[in-house]
C-alpha cells in the first residue's frame, strides 16, 4: 500500500526521497524491519493473551527430559508469524504482482488450516486435531491452484534465448553477451532448475519423452504431480521439525534468507545474465515477501528460543512449511529443496523409516523393531541425552552450511 502511496506522491508531487520506494531493497529492508517490530511488540501481547486465554500446549509424557515442564506453555503463536508476514508485504510490496498474490493466498491458506488444527486440539479438546485426511486435501488444493496459475497465467513467464527464427509469438530482444549477438524471448515454459548439472535446466514437459508422440501435451499433468508432491513434503516436514525450542523457527529463518538471495538473481536481469541463470521478470518482488518471512522467523526466535515462551502450533509449522515450498517453486529452484530444507527432509525420513521399519518387522518377526531411538530424529539425539539447546546450534550449523551449498550450485555448471 504504502509502495502505491509514494509512487503517486513522487509522480505527481516530486516529493525528495519518496522514489525511494522504487527499489526493491529498500522495501525489502523496510519489510524486514516491521516484520521484526510486529513479531516482537505484538507477539509479547499476543502471547499474554494466550496465557490469560489459557490456550496452553497439551504434552503427552515421551519420556523426554524436562518435557512436562512445558506443559500448559502458550501455543497458536503462528498467528505471531503470519502477522509478521502480513502486515510488511501488504505495507510494502506491489499487489498487483501474481507472485505476491501467489504467496498471500499461500500464507493465508495454510494459515487458516494449521489455525483449524491448533483450535480443535485446544477448544475442542481433541488431542487428535484435525484429521490428517483433511490436511492433506488443502495441502494438495493449494497445490492444485499454484500449479494452475503458473501453467496457464500470461503473468508468469520466463526469459530464455533463442534462434532466429523464433517458434513463438511473443516480442524479441537483443543484446550482446561476450561480444555475440543474443535474441531472447519472454515465453511461458515447464522448465526449472537442476543443481549440480552441467546444463542446469529441466523441462517437466520432457519426463514423459519416452512415450513418443505428443507427450508435451502431458507437461501440466507432470508439472502438477512434482508440486503436489513438494508442498505437501516440505509443509509436512517443518511441521515434523516443530517438535523442540527455536529448532524450525531458525531453520526456517535461514532457509528464508537463501530463497531470498535465489529470488533476487532470479529477478535481476544483470546478475541472471551473469550466473547464467533463469531470468523471472517481475519475480524480484519476491525479495518483500522474503524479508518479511525471515523477519517473521527471527522476531518469533525471541520468544520461542529455549525455553519457549510460546509454541508456534501448526498455525505456524504448516504454513512455513508451505511458504518456503511455493516460494522455491515460484522461482523455479524447487529441485534445490531437498538440499536448502535438507532438515525437514531427514525429520520427515526418519519419521517414514522407522514407521516402516516398525511395521515390517512386526509382520516379518512378530514384534517392531526401530532404528532410531525415538523419531523424529532430534528427539533420538533427546533419548540419548543431548540438550534441547545443543541439538537445535547443530541443526542451526547444518542448515546453515546447506543453504551456502545450494547458493553455490548456482554458479556449478
Amino acid at each position: 500500500m504504502l509502495y502505491y502511496l509514494f509512487s503517486f506522491l513522487d509522480r505527481n508531487y516530486n516529493i525528495p526521497g519518496a522514489g525511494v520506494f522504487q527499489y526493491l531493497t529498500f522495501r525489502m529492508a523496510m519489510a524486514v524491519i516491521v516484520s521484526l517490530l510486529v513479531t516482537t511488540v505484538w507477539g509479547r501481547r499476543l502471547i499474554d493473551y494466550l496465557r490469560f486465554k489459557q490456550v496452553g500446549e497439551t504434552v503427552r509424557n515421551l519420556g523426554l527430559e524436562g518435557q512436562m515442564q512445558k506443559a500448559g506453555t502458550p501455543t497458536m503463536g503462528g498467528l505471531i508469524i503470519l502477522l509478521g508476514i502480513l502486515v510488511p508485504t501488504l505495507l510494502f510490496a506491489r499487489l498487483d504482482n501474481i507472485y505476491i498474490i501467489l504467496m498471500l493466498v499461500t500464507t493465508v491458506w495454510l494459515g487458516a488450516i494449521g489455525f483449524l488444527d491448533d483450535y480443535i486440539k485446544v477448544f475442542k479438546k481433541n488431542k487428535e486435531g484435525l484429521a490428517g485426511r483433511f490436511k492433506i486435501t488443502g495441502q494438495v488444493g493449494l497445490a492444485l491452484i499454484i500449479g494452475w496459475t503458473m501453467y496457464f497465467s500470461s503473468d508468469i513467464k520466463m526469459r530464455q534465448e533463442v534462434k532466429l527464427p523464433v517458434k513463438y509469438d511473443a516480442p524479441v530482444s537483443y543484446h550482446l553477451k561476450n561480444g555475440s549477438p543474443v535474441y531472447t524471448q519472454d515465453i511461458k515454459s515447464t522448465k526449472t532448475t537442476m543443481p549440480f548439472y552441467k546444463n542446469n535446466e529441466f523441462d517437466y514437459g520432457k519426463v514423459l519423452k519416452f512415450l513418443g508422440g505428443n507427450y508435451e501435451r502431458y507437461a501440466l499433468m507432470v508439472f502438477m504431480f512434482f508440486t503436489i508432491m513438494i508442498i505437501t513434503f516440505i509443509s509436512n516436514g517443518a511441521n515434523i521439525t516443530d517438535g523442540i525450542d527455536g529448532l524450525a523457527t531458525g531453520t526456517s529463518a535461514i532457509i528464508g534468507v537463501t530463497l531470498a538471495v535465489l529470488a533476487y538473481v532470479s529477478g535481476n536481469i544483470v546478475i541472471a545474465d551473469y550466473l547464467n541463470i533463469m531470468y523471472l521478470p517481475n519475480s524480484g518482488e519476491l525479495v518483500i515477501f522474503a524479508g518479511a518471512f525471515v523477519g517473521a522467523c527471527v522476531g518469533f526466535l525471541w520468544y520461542n528460543s529455549f525455553p519457549a515462551q510460546v509454541f508456534m502450533g501448526d498455525t505456524g509449522s504448516l504454513a512455513i512449511g508451505g511458504i518456503i515450498a511455493v516460494f522455491a517453486i515460484l522461482i523455479r529452484k524447487e529441485l534445490m529443496l531437498p538440499l536448502l530444507c535438507g532438515i525437514f527432509v531427514v525429520e520427515n525420513a526418519s519419521v517414514i523409516i522407522q514407521v516402516g521399519w516398525f511395521k515390517f518387522t512386526k509382520k516379518r518377526f512378530g514384534d517392531g523393531r526401530r532404528v532410531f531411538l525415538m523419531a523424529p530424529l532430534h528427539h533420538h539425539y533427546q533419548k540419548r541425552g543431548f540438550h534441547e539447546a545443543k541439538i537445535v546450534t547443530r541443526f542451526w550449523i547444518l542448515g546453515i552450511l546447506l543453504a551456502i551449498i545450494t547458493v553455490i550450485t548456482l554458479k556449478l555448471r
